[in-house]
């Protein structure tokens, strides 16, 4: 009896699993997810010089998100939004972003103690700020900016308002991103790549008027910032 539990716990041992609201996923896959999360974000820092320290974390949560930690600058993202990424570049997209808060986490007094509490005052800020160094950084790396644009238009939620929430109305953060591009980059938009995506397609039907008042602010000649609903 003794040696059927002993077979029995070293055979499940040595198929090991991790288990999220009750889906399974294996060691092997979880594995192979941090080491092209590590891949990806390492060629990031370093192809662009980044000299402040970040590390990354898978997390098999199931949650659709991804954060910096600004305690231990630590990028954490989580299965549920990984899973919605179709390739390198969309998950470039989504590190770069958070690469940008972590080496924000290191300014200021107390090697940036103070960062959590600044970030609090001015959150929509920081993440327009966090989109367009995204961009550069992507680009620095070799990877397509308007990715960052395609994982908006699939994975992020629109608020009805934009007042009461701590990030800008997706639809606001994309025609940054779209302007962004289209002035330091717009290479990648003459030869897109995207151009029959079916979530860069909706970006292109849903920013309609947002993309007119772009135009129109390139007609102008005018350096007044549009402002995108």
């Amino acid at each position: 009896m003794k040696k059927f539990i002993l077979f029995i716990a070293l055979l499940f041992l040595g198929n090991i699993s991790f288990a999220s609201n009750t889906e399974i996923i294996s060691v092997s896959s979880v594995i192979e997810c941090q080491n092209n999360i590590d891949k990806i974000g390492f060629r990031i820092l370093n192809s662009n010089g980044i000299e402040h320290r970040t590390v990354f974390d898978f997390d098999i949560n199931k949650t659709k998100n991804a954060y910096s930690r600004t305690r231990d600058r630590q990028i954490v993202i989580y299965r549920g939004l990984y899973n919605r990424l179709s390739c390198d570049d969309e998950i470039a997209a989504v590190l770069a972003h958070e690469i940008s808060h972590s080496v924000d986490s290191y300014n200021g007094i107390f090697r940036g103690f103070f960062t959590p509490m600044t970030y609090s005052f001015a959150p929509k800020k920081y993440e327009y700020k966090a989109d367009k160094r995204a961009v550069d950084y992507m680009v620095n790396a070799g990877y397509n900016p308007v990715a960052l644009i395609v994982v908006m238009s699939k994975t992020f939620p629109q608020a009805r308002y934009d007042w009461y929430s701590s990030h800008p109305l997706t639809s606001k953060r994309m025609m940054e991103v779209y302007e962004y591009i289209y002035k330091k980059y717009p290479e990648y938009l003459v030869n897109n790549t995207y151009k029959s995506n079916p979530y860069y397609q909706n970006f292109l039907l849903t920013s309609k008027e947002n993309r007119a008042r772009f135009q129109k602010k390139l007609e102008s000649k005018t350096n007044m910032p549009v402002i995108y609903k």
